[in-house]
């Protein structure tokens, strides 16, 4: 109707969504001051919001605090071949490897020699050229040995006794009294007297202390033996 006959104004229905909109109502839940929360929980303009207990960061699990880590034991083998008392191992000659190979070498060219001279009577040249390549690589393998074994010998003349280590595959660590040991040899054959090299030996009671130093410079080799000699001596008359 025309408002001009006495009847009120039209107004429009407010919706409920739409009332008080100059004062909207305050939100109810966690967040009750006035601002949204973003997703992982925290208020707008506070970076430092830690979640409280038993809330996970997004994109990880929660983490226990204070937990013992286990670490598991080390262990290394090469301690059981110290010599101990801060003592370090004295090495035998740089010859002691050309020595073996040398000794290889003329084992290897009779052995190849008559070895291959049958195989090609037996089996024709292909097999004496397989024959020759065998004898050469075993004498390649036995020079590399060598010179690990070389690298693996150590003594050291302690206050008591003498240690002596070697070994390759299977390291092997002999402690040697010197009052048990019976009598001190110096060997050389004819290859290591030419090289200026010689094996000083240890006999003792049972045969499993004895020990034996290759490869040692002649020079060397006397001193040793005159020093175990004495040091012998000194402990069978205190025995």
């Amino acid at each position: 109707m025309n408002p001009s006959h006495g009847e009120p104004p039209y107004e429009p229905v407010a919706q409920p969504g739409y009332q008080n909109a100059a004062h909207p109502p305050a939100p109810s839940g966690p967040g009750q001051s006035g601002h949204p929360q973003d997703p992982a929980g925290s208020p707008p303009g506070r970076p430092d919001f830690v979640p409280g207990a038993g809330q996970v960061p997004p994109g990880g699990h929660q983490q226990q605090q204070g937990a013992p880590v286990a670490v598991p034991p080390t262990y290394r083998a090469d301690e059981a071949f110290a010599p101990g008392g801060g003592l370090q191992w004295s090495t035998i000659s740089a010859r002691h490897a050309p020595h073996r190979l040398l000794t290889a070498v003329l084992w290897a060219v009779p052995i190849g020699a008559v070895g291959a001279f049958l195989v090609w009577r037996n089996g024709g040249a292909v097999a004496a050229v397989m024959w020759i390549v065998a004898v050469a690589l075993v004498t390649v393998v036995t020079w590399v040995v060598a010179e690990l074994d070389r690298r693996s010998f150590g003594y050291v003349e302690r206050s008591d006794d003498l240690v002596v280590t070697h070994g390759v595959f299977v390291k092997r660590l002999i402690v040697v009294p010197y009052g048990r040991m019976q009598f001190v040899d110096v060997t050389a054959g004819l290859l290591e007297r030419w090289m200026g090299i010689a094996t000083v030996r240890m006999h003792t009671a049972a045969a499993a202390t004895d020990a034996a130093i290759p490869g040692l410079p002649a020079m060397e080799a006397a001193h040793l033996r005159d020093r175990l000699a004495q040091k012998g001596e000194a402990r069978s008359m205190g025995l």
